[in-house]
């Protein structure tokens, strides 16, 4: 059905270039054999995730101005997801050689908790402290993350072989994303909680590139396969609230959105060498809604916005366009163009941060000026290949401990133990002819993680 689908897209549009081919690239998974990386944030960048050839590492971003400390690595398959949970010790991966396969992991207790075998290759998984989801070519997964039963599965989604999804990290808007479409960029809006859709959002003429939640999960941004507009809805009614212009330049592949942890700013990367920084500003915004205007500044922007308005009453709607988008705050150039770039903006240390983690295993961190149009200035580049002799000598995962298998088949007395433990009572209730392994040490262990109370390095015993 989806190559069928992608034959109809491809006779619609006609045959794609080759700096099509190369934006389209990007977005795949890394390349281990050129030495790239895998790089991703967690919820609410306080850690980094980084796999290499043969391993993956975990970093705290909590002193990244000066330095980039270790907190966990260990020897695997080459990997092409890694999620963390917030500060948690959850981390779920994904490896190229079992591509259909889930791992959920204790990281600071060495073992596998559970994984779970799926009918598609996993292209994009997701966490919050409410659901995890997974998402295949034609459908999303969403499971219980206290005890990780498959509550609910959306069939039948659009043809989204790229995996482009987007779960928000709040617990009181746990929304879930995804394409509405395959043809134009709509986003289709669910309630991962009470599970059933919420909107549809008619975001873009083209095809969605990249969709990103605020952290309260109220907002939404999204981008086209266009790339030169990036726009901002309410997630909760759909409607339009600021509407950036990133540039006039085709074919350009948004690769990386996000929300500022303080939500006043977004940040995009591209496959250019410029990422972009745009600040929402909400009080102009109402301002303008309001058509609050004082009396001396008709030789200034105000008058500006009321010839604007005059002229473009008398031009076509896309040129109209141009003028009431916003444009960068600041912006940054980086060495190279084509390199998948990851960016986040954060608070450390009380100052705002824009972190760049690329493909090609640098992390960079710049400092965010206070004044629109100066320059972000470079602080620190940590090369992510290197070995950090802060490492800690930790041992493989335990690919022994195995609960599950068959993607929505949890052992039952897993779940059971998971649901005991964070109950608080520790015991485990096994349903007859169900698989055993793992316990309810595994239900504990489960519960520990989640919640990210175990003690750095602890591999004894949960808490």
């Amino acid at each position: 059905m989806c190559v069928y689908r992608g034959i109809q897209m491809y006779l619609a549009t006609g045959s794609k270039n080759r700096e099509t081919d190369t934006m389209m690239s990007l977005l795949g998974p890394r390349d281990v054999d050129t030495g790239e990386v895998f790089v991703n944030f967690n919820q609410n960048i306080t850690s980094l995730a980084v796999a290499t050839s043969g391993s993956y590492s975990l970093y705290s971003l909590s002193s990244v101005d000066s330095t980039l400390d270790k907190i966990y690595n260990t020897k695997s398959d080459d990997l092409f997801l890694i999620e963390r949970l917030f500060e948690s010790s959850l981390v779920a991966i994904v490896s190229q050689r079992a591509p259909r396969k889930l791992k959920v992991c204790h990281f600071k207790k060495q073992s596998e908790i559970c994984n779970y075998s799926y009918s598609n290759t996993i292209l994009a998984v997701k966490l919050n402290r409410e659901r995890l989801i997974v998402c295949l070519e034609e459908s999303l997964y969403i499971h219980n993350i206290q005890d990780m039963k498959v509550v609910h599965t959306i069939r039948d989604t659009p043809c989204n072989q790229l995996g482009l999804c987007a779960l928000s990290s709040s617990s009181e808007h746990c929304y879930l994303a995804y394409p509405g479409s395959v043809t134009a960029g709509e986003v289709q809006i669910f309630d991962a909680i009470n599970l059933h859709a919420k909107t549809m959002i008619p975001a873009h003429d083209t095809p969605l590139a990249a969709i990103a939640f605020s952290p309260s999960g109220t907002e939404i941004a999204t981008a086209s396969e266009r790339g030169t507009v990036i726009r901002v809805f309410s997630s909760q009614d759909g409607s339009r609230l600021f509407e950036l212009r990133r540039g006039l330049k085709r074919c350009v592949s948004i690769v990386s959105l996000s929300f500022s942890t303080c939500a006043e700013y977004l940040v995009s990367s591209s496959n250019t060498e410029t990422v972009h920084i745009f600040r929402l500003d909400r009080s102009a915004a109402e301002n303008n809604d309001h058509g609050k205007q004082s009396s001396d500044d008709w030789m200034g922007y105000s008058f500006f916005r009321f010839l604007s308005k005059t002229v473009t009453s008398y031009l076509p709607t896309q040129v109209t366009d141009v003028f009431s988008q916003g444009r960068a705050f600041a912006s940054v150039t980086l060495p190279e163009a084509g390199v998948r770039r990851m960016c986040a903006i954060t608070t450390i240390q009380k100052q705002l941060r824009l972190l760049i983690a690329s493909q090609d295993g640098y992390l960079y961190v710049y400092s965010i000026p206070s004044i629109e149009g100066a320059e972000c200035q470079l602080l620190k580049r940590h090369d992510l290949r290197l070995d950090d002799s802060y490492a800690m000598d930790v041992k493989g995962l335990n690919s022994n401990v195995c609960i599950g298998g068959a993607a929505g088949v949890p052992s039952a007395a897993a779940a059971a133990a998971a649901a005991a433990a964070a109950a608080g009572d520790g015991k485990a209730n096994e349903k007859p002819g169900s698989s055993s392994s793992g316990g309810a040490n595994a239900g504990a262990s489960y519960a520990s993680a989640v919640k990210g109370d175990e003690p750095a390095g602890g591999s004894s015993s949960s808490t």
